[in-house]
């Protein structure tokens, strides 16, 4: 089992530049595709990116494609979200998400360890 903790998210006027950190213990995030998602009030859980443990290939969600960037540290054992001209309907808790998979998944039942989310809200 792997312990996932988020950090850096937080208040920012819409263009704004947010990096949040999802930082791992327990065990190594090498072999883990690494996946954030996130949720507004009133809303289901939405998959944000993804990163494949094997190539570090990624995928994004049409709406933050261009603008958010995942990558992962293996060394730190740490994954990033770089989210750039950030809008109102960012606005959301974002969550981390580690699975032992054999490709790149936007779907949350696929991910059997997540963290406790962290608020990112995006003022106009």
């Amino acid at each position: 089992q792997v312990q996932l903790v988020e950090s850096g998210g937080g208040l920012v006027q819409a263009g704004g530049s947010l990096r949040l950190a999802c930082a791992a213990s327990g065990r190594s995030l090498r072999t883990y595709t690494m996946a954030w998602f996130r949720q507004a009030p009133g809303k289901e859980r939405e998959f944000v990116a993804v990163i494949y443990w094997g190539d570090s290939s990624t995928l994004y969600a049409d709406s933050v494609r261009g603008r958010f960037t995942i990558s992962r540290d293996n060394a730190k054992n740490t994954v990033y979200l770089e989210m750039n001209r950030l809008k109102p309907e960012d606005t959301a808790v974002y969550y981390c998400a580690a699975g032992l998979l054999t490709a790149k998944s936007t779907s949350t039942n696929t991910y059997g360890n997540w963290g406790q989310g962290t608020q990112v809200t995006v003022s106009s």
